[in-house]
């Protein structure tokens, strides 16, 4: 098997790239990124590519590729929803117009929770959960567009086999630096996140998430590559993730925060320039359901092998540390 990888130096990208090129069923792996890494797995070649430029020139690198696992994927700048648009949505779309072209016979796209519509907190949803996200924000309103682009192309191509993996927020120690810089900002320092620095825990009302660590994810990828199985899979561990989980694991008591009041706060230092992370998403995490991975466990065999708690615990750890991996975008760094 040949397999394409598309944001292969990114925190999914690197522990499906690991993955494969030790799977010996596969047996050459071409990672795509920005910017080409210091980093050499066996069986994987890099080339350089901007999905953002109409000049890349994918059909050429997808020809002769048994599958693309198309995770790349672009946060910032939140201020300038336009260019992340360009990056995700109309790259994306070239990627499909080239697996297309091509002739590849197997895409799995990256998917999210944030493509799903609003949904409950206290039961879980399955797959055929609305995938409207949330319009204000722009990472649920991008992913949500690509699986209306997905419909598309399953019904004009449906000999292509298309998986769409929806996992939760996804955490592991190498990516503890990339994501304090992408949704806490430069400006944070990553010893500074200590649980007996923090003597209590704002409890928003709705704030109930579910995480999942990278290598789960990565390995739901890989089995999908060797089975036959077409269509959307939710990816999560137990438990959720509440202000009274954290308030265990850090030993902090939990008080009550009206939503109002953590908006405002988000806002006026997102507005400052001072947070990367805007109140559009703190709005839709507070709005999005928790799902049931039944479908990947029964059809993939797949079993997160870390716990919610688990993953918790491993990326804290990496941010007091600065931890990082050989790519750019998980270069490791405790400030800046």
């Amino acid at each position: 098997m040949k397999v394409v990888v598309t944001g292969a130096t990114g925190n999914v990208g690197t522990s499906v790239v690991r993955l494969l090129s030790e799977d010996p069923q596969v047996a050459s792996v071409l990672g795509l990124a920005r910017r080409i890494p210091d980093w050499s797995p066996p069986k994987t070649d890099w080339a350089a590519v901007d999905l953002a430029s109409e000049r890349s020139d994918l059909v050429e690198r997808f020809t002769d590729a048994d599958a693309v696992v198309h995770l790349a994927w672009a946060f910032q700048p939140t201020h300038d929803p336009a260019a992340t648009w360009r990056t995700n949505v109309l790259g994306s779309m070239r990627v499909f117009e080239a697996v297309a072209a091509a002739g590849v016979p197997t895409l799995v796209h990256a998917s999210s929770v944030g493509a799903y519509s609003p949904g409950p907190k206290d039961e879980a949803v399955d797959e055929s959960w609305p995938t409207h996200g949330w319009p204000d924000a722009a990472y649920c309103r991008e992913k949500a567009y690509l699986e209306r682009a997905l419909d598309t192309f399953e019904r004009d191509r449906p000999e292509t086999r298309v998986v769409r993996m929806r996992p939760a927020f996804l955490f592991q120690r190498e990516s503890a630096s990339e994501q304090r810089r992408i949704f806490g900002g430069r400006f944070l320092p990553g010893p500074l996140a200590r649980p007996e620095l923090l003597p209590f825990l704002p409890d928003v009302p709705g704030l109930r998430v579910q995480a999942l660590h990278t290598d789960d994810a990565a390995e739901a990828y890989r089995l999908a590559l060797h089975s036959d199985v077409r269509g959307a899979f939710n990816l999560a561990a137990d438990p959720p993730v509440d202000a009274r989980l954290l308030g265990e694991m850090f030993d902090a008591r939990p008080v009550r925060l009206p939503r109002s009041a953590a908006r405002s706060a988000i806002a006026a230092a997102w507005g400052l320039h001072l947070l990367p992370a805007s109140p559009h998403l703190f709005d839709a995490v507070l709005r999005l359901p928790l799902m049931d991975s039944t479908r990947a466990r029964t059809e993939l065999g797949w079993r997160p092998e870390h716990t919610a708690v688990e993953v918790l615990e491993e990326f804290l750890q990496g941010m007091q540390q600065g931890a990082g991996a050989r790519t750019e975008p998980l270069r490791g760094r405790k400030v800046g």
